[in-house]
């Protein structure tokens, strides 16, 4: 898994060297601008119904009163890192709902993006076929729509973890890596598509190689860090990058079809 992992992250490396000898930065700004924007307004309906939220946790369970009542400051200080915790993966749960809903628009670009990228590496042609594009796109929307569900599933369960004083500190970690993981199938998943995998056979391939996966995600959310520019990017140079790397994976015979 290790080295899956690094093949992902240095295929980021790749895929902008491919885009700029390319020119392909008007796919690029497109979708970037939109993701740039659903990107804010989830962030602002975040921050203000986080606290609410976790104020009305607090009170139904009584946690308030009983730390109002309480003077210890070790008590005091372990709930708010708890609350930290809980609000961070409260965060993760926002950004993988507007992300979906995201990659459910972007499926057209994002598909044509891999495809284009396969072809100039590869030096194949793929021809452009309105049925089969509407049949990839409604595919997209499944593997999204099913991916949304095992996320929430275990992001909720973490989410309840989180509550829990000491051992919800790690919480944040593993809701990470979930994020990483299924955000990075999404667009691995292009690639199956397009070698006419179906769905349960990209879902068992992409499961034997996770690395790939979660590599993809991990340097996804790291681009974050850097504002607007970053945002903009974020999701073409993840597609690109994931493409790039199965492509590599396969000549290095990491990965095993």
């Amino acid at each position: 898994m290790l080295k899956e992992i690094i093949i992902s992250i240095q295929s980021y490396h790749h895929a902008h060297q491919f885009i700029v000898k390319n020119r392909l930065w008007k796919w690029i700004l497109i979708p970037g601008l939109i993701y740039c924007f659903l990107f804010l307004a989830g962030m602002y309906l975040f921050w203000t119904s986080s606290n609410t939220f976790i104020e009305y946790i607090l009170l139904k369970t009584g946690v308030k009163a009983w730390l109002d009542q309480t003077h210890d400051s070790w008590i005091s200080f372990a709930f708010i890192l708890g609350q930290i915790m809980l609000r961070l993966v409260m965060l993760l749960f926002y950004f993988s709902l507007f992300k979906y809903l995201f990659l459910i628009i972007g499926s057209p670009v994002f598909a044509y993006l891999s495809e284009k990228t396969e072809s100039i590496m590869e030096g194949k042609e793929y021809p452009f076929n309105l049925r089969n594009l509407l049949k990839d796109i409604m595919r997209a929307t499944r593997i999204a729509l099913r991916n949304l569900l095992w996320q929430s599933v275990y992001l909720l369960s973490i989410l309840i973890i989180s509550l829990v004083p000491v051992v919800g500190w790690i919480a944040p970690l593993f809701a990470l890596f979930v994020e990483c993981y299924y955000f990075g199938f999404s667009m691995l998943d292009y690639s199956s598509e397009r070698n006419r995998l179906s769905a349960s056979q990209s879902i068992d391939f992409i499961g034997r190689h996770k690395g790939l996966a979660i590599g993809n995600g991990i340097v996804f959310y790291m681009i974050h860090f850097v504002p607007i520019i970053g945002w903009i990017m974020a999701p073409t140079y993840a597609v690109i990058a994931a493409t790039l790397s199965l492509l590599t994976a396969r000549k290095k015979q990491v990965i095993i079809n």
